[in-house]
């Protein structure tokens, strides 16, 4: 958790909403779920966050939109071969309470955070079928009333010094922090998602975020959110439309969870 989300907005419209820079590259490659409306990231893909950096020489730091790589790639990992990281598990979750104490985050937490904007996420729950037998069933939670949710997150940068020509590879990672009200029926954790008044204090790259920005949102803030169980299409990554997102009902008994 969090490990699919939906991201529809062009960096234009981020541009707009978060009174940032577009920093995207329109000749880097992409996929055709990464160039346009994705309604089924995945772990590994490029993904849009906003990053607040100075311009060179300047004491003011300004937002920009930037793409990276969904799966935090620290920048001491070596190099399994010339111009590529060492595999792994890729790091697309942290945990907000213990992610300033691990290495592979605790760089980041100090100077590179960011917000990664998205319209929603899925989580699966184990429910009982009609015919009895245990069925995940996946479930969107997005705001009620159509706003974007800006979720925490750590950045990183890393370079392999023996190939100084090759581009540097920017990724990232999804804070999640405890789930709170209706949402701990699904799964117990959820994304850290920050309203925009706390946005220019967790991305600010000169001093630590206060610690208050990591707790829990309140029961209040999580009113707010919409539940909903989606069809079995988004188990797959290859599907990527917005029927994915559409209501559907649940394979046995039981109420569907709704928080409005």
């Amino acid at each position: 958790m969090c490990g699919r989300y939906a991201s529809t907005a062009d960096p234009g419209r981020l541009v707009a909403e978060f009174d940032a820079l577009d920093e995207t590259d329109p000749n880097e490659p992409l996929t055709p779920a990464e160039a346009g409306p994705n309604y089924n990231v995945a772990p590994t893909e490029k993904v849009l966050t906003v990053v607040s950096r100075h311009d060179r020489g300047t004491p003011a730091a300004r937002r920009r939109i930037r793409r990276m790589r969904w799966g935090l790639v620290p920048h001491w990992t070596p190099a399994a071969e010339p111009g590529v990281p060492a595999g792994g598990k890729p790091l697309f979750n942290a945990r907000a309470d213990t992610a300033a104490r691990l290495p592979s985050f605790r760089d980041a937490m100090r100077s590179r955070r960011c917000l990664i904007p998205m319209d929603g996420w899925y989580e699966w729950q184990v429910v009982a079928g009609a015919d009895g037998k245990a069925t995940k069933v996946a479930y969107f939670t997005t705001p009620a009333n159509g706003d974007r949710l800006a979720v925490a997150g750590l950045w990183s940068v890393w370079r392999d010094p023996t190939v100084p020509d090759q581009p540097p590879l920017s990724s990232c990672t999804i804070l999640t922090t405890a789930a709170v009200g209706p949402l701990q029926q699904i799964h117990d954790r959820m994304p850290l998602f920050l309203p925009a008044q706390d946005w220019p204090a967790w991305l600010a790259p000169d001093r630590p975020a206060p610690a208050t920005l990591l707790d829990a949102p309140a029961e209040t803030v999580v009113a707010g959110l919409e539940i909903r169980p989606v069809g079995q299409a988004v188990n797959s990554v290859r599907n990527n439309s917005p029927d994915l997102l559409r209501r559907a009902d649940l394979p046995g008994p039981g109420e569907q969870i709704s928080l409005l």
